[in-house]
């Protein structure tokens, strides 16, 4: 958010206009409790956002934008309520879009449970009203709520529970357990997809309640299909994988149709959270599965996402897997709900992803731009856009994570040790692991022409052989230095043999490279 701030300060309207994508729910739900008229709501947001708009040159920090907005919000009411124009209507639509396609018994038992709803949350004093709708009614985060309340999200969990607690009292039981119990954070019922087995096991030690699934795939390495469960499909995967990074063919088959199965019990719980973080490595995945929810009917599991790019106190950071176990308690709670929007949008990513025409990848990033960043999939265009950067360049034909290691090497960094730390810090927004990058510096090692050479490292096919390897020397050749100086090209010298998505480039000549000076894909002549 912090960045549409100061972007919109400087005139950018589509920063802008992402930024009241982003809001308009909770300017919307405080104008409602205000107005208690849906149209005087609406109007009040849109003429809020105009002011906001022409005043934003005087908020002095970008970070105090959400109580600030709130303070235009609730004065632009004031007005309203002055004005005596309003009316008191119902809000009638706060719960539309939790359920797929129901039949016409499920419509009417659901209305006469939402009416019900409606009216016991309504009677709620204002302190514990407008928190419940903005958590259960639009998704936002405790965090978010609390930037935009000024409320401290502790304080908003205490009052999260009283109202659970008030509303046991006038919602029957079976209505409280299948609309709320499944929501509020801590639920029994529930079922925390992540990407490792240092957070899953932590969630696993009393940081959430529910299953915990480790999803162990990575899919910003090897070969990309839009079908992945097809047996042909995922004999190849594991054959790549196994030759590239070492990961035996029959594990790695087996664990994804065990991983698959347990996804596939997902309708018996009332809530599927998935935790994943800003980089390709994550962001694959969290396509990965928005794409296999796209095929199923939810009916009444919630699908909810965490997803985050930047933790306080952690300058550079890389993951979950950095946090402890108190830091991870504190996002407990903290995801938001998605719905078709966000799914249809994971889908279409991974259809990209997965295509082996990596053009489709970009023009979907520049069509849907604005789409994504005001989605709850907003580092997704950051994560893939790197990825096609990931492709030969125009200059050299090096891709970005061998571009940026050979600059390392120049720089001084000279043990694998060292690049990898060096490399992976530079590139975290790729989330590369040990096993991805000791793949692309095999392949910068190995060959009769050779941009780099590791000492004592020569006959060795598997870098985990060499003895004390991290501590080896590491230098370019002349060849390297030619290269990496933009005075040879890599692909018409060494050849190439890697997957990038869906996209298999082999020989010394490549349909498709991306042009570093430009920032744009380009397809070779």
């Amino acid at each position: 958010m912090r960045q549409w701030v100061e972007k919109a300060r400087q005139g950018d309207t589509e920063a802008f206009a992402q930024l009241m994508a982003h809001c308009r729910g909770m300017a919307y739900a405080v104008s409602c409790d205000m107005l208690k008229d849906v149209h005087l709501a609406e109007d009040a947001v849109q003429e809020a956002f105009l002011e906001a708009f022409l005043n934003l040159h005087k908020l002095s920090e970008p970070a105090a934008f959400p109580g600030w907005f709130r303070t235009i919000v609730v004065r632009q009411c004031q007005r309203t309520l002055r004005r005596k124009r309003h009316t008191l209507l119902p809000l009638d639509e706060a719960l539309q879009g939790l359920q797929n396609e129901p039949g016409a018994a499920d419509i009417l038992e659901r209305k006469e449970a939402e009416q019900v709803l409606q009216s016991s949350v309504a009677a709620l004093s204002a302190k514990l009203r407008v928190p419940v709708q903005l958590f259960y009614f639009y998704g936002y985060s405790l965090q978010e709520i609390s930037g935009y309340l000024g409320t401290p999200v502790q304080t908003l969990k205490k009052r999260l529970h009283d109202a659970r607690q008030k509303l046991k009292g006038t919602l029957p039981v079976a209505d409280l357990a299948s609309v709320f119990n499944h929501l509020y954070e801590g639920g029994r019922n529930m079922l925390h997809i992540v990407n490792g087995d240092v957070v899953g096991n932590m969630l696993k030690h009393g940081i959430v309640q529910g299953d915990v699934l480790v999803w162990r795939e990575i899919y910003s390495s090897g070969p990309i299909f839009a079908n992945l469960s097809g047996s042909r499909e995922r004999a190849e995967r594991a054959r790549v994988l196994e030759t590239a990074l070492g990961i035996p063919a029959n594990e790695y088959i087996t664990n994804c149709e065990e991983q698959e199965r347990k996804l596939c019990e997902y309708a018996q719980y009332d809530e599927v959270v998935l935790w994943f973080e800003h980089d390709l490595f994550d962001q694959s995945m969290l396509a990965y599965l928005l794409h296999w929810f796209k095929g199923r009917k939810l009916g009444r599991t919630k699908l909810s996402l965490l997803c985050i790019g930047e933790f306080p106190g952690i300058e550079r950071f890389h993951g979950l897997g950095q946090l402890t176990p108190a830091q991870l308690g504190t996002l407990s709670g903290t995801w938001r709900s998605i719905g078709p929007q966000e799914i249809e949008l994971g889908s279409e990513l991974w259809q990209a992803y997965a295509s082996p025409d990596p053009a489709r990848m970009a023009d979907l990033l520049d069509q849907k731009k604005a789409e994504l960043a005001a989605s709850g999939l907003p580092y997704a265009s950051d994560a893939f856009r790197t990825h096609l950067m990931r492709l030969p360049s125009v200059q050299n034909g090096l891709g970005i994570v061998e571009q940026t290691t050979l600059q390392a090497v120049a720089s001084g960094a000279n043990t694998p040790l060292e690049l990898f730390r060096q490399v992976t810090d530079a590139l975290h927004v790729l989330g590369m692991g040990d096993l991805e990058y000791w793949k692309v510096l095999r392949a910068l090692t190995a060959g009769e022409e050779p941009l780099l050479h590791i000492e004592g490292a020569e006959g060795y096919t598997d870098f985990r052989r060499i003895p004390e390897f991290l501590n080896r020397r590491v230098t370019a050749t002349a060849l390297g230095q030619q290269i990496q100086e933009g005075a040879a090209d890599r692909v018409l010298v060494q050849g190439i043999d890697e997957w990038y998505g869906g996209l298999h480039m082999q020989g010394h000549e490549v349909p498709w490279r991306w042009d570093t000076e430009a920032g744009q894909l380009v397809r070779s002549e």
